[in-house]
């Protein structure tokens, strides 16, 4: 059994993917971060704008993500980070989703992997560090609870 400890809640707001639907491996979507916050015992803060999610949208309808944003504590430490995961499920909740409808998180899988660099310091823990996420997708927000791996 693996154990996890809570990290924070983060919600970054997102702006209108921008899609190339004729890319050789399938859809490609960039999506822009244009803002947010996370908040947790340990860590708490906004998302700067600038960061992103590149997705590729697979033959079998599975999202690969690709994320890379900017978070500014609120003692104004800048920390990186970057994230792997996947989104999946039924092609009705999918279509849902793409919407902008709301749909519960616990009718699609939607998880990530994160890592960190931070400068030394306060946070430098951080660099130490692998993070999972549960995730959901709204409109214009994504949520994301991260947990640390202990």
């Amino acid at each position: 059994m693996i154990d996890t400890k809570p990290l924070f809640h983060l919600e970054a707001e997102v702006a209108t993917p921008q899609i190339s639907p004729q890319s050789p491996l399938g859809e490609r979507r960039f999506i822009p971060v244009t803002g947010g916050a996370f908040s947790g015992e340990r860590l708490n803060g906004k998302l700067l704008s600038g960061g992103s999610d590149c997705q590729l949208i697979r033959a079998d309808g599975v999202a690969d993500l690709d994320i890379r944003v900017t978070l500014q504590c609120d003692d104004e430490t800048i920390i990186f980070m970057k994230g792997l995961g996947m989104r999946h499920g039924p092609n009705e909740v999918l279509e849902s989703i793409a919407k902008g409808e709301a749909v519960d998180r616990s009718e699609y899988y939607f998880r990530e992997t994160m890592m960190f660099e931070a400068p030394t310091g306060k946070h430098e823990w951080l660099n130490r560090i692998i993070a999972i996420g549960v995730g959901e997708r709204q409109r214009d927000v994504v949520i994301i609870d991260a947990f640390e791996l202990l």
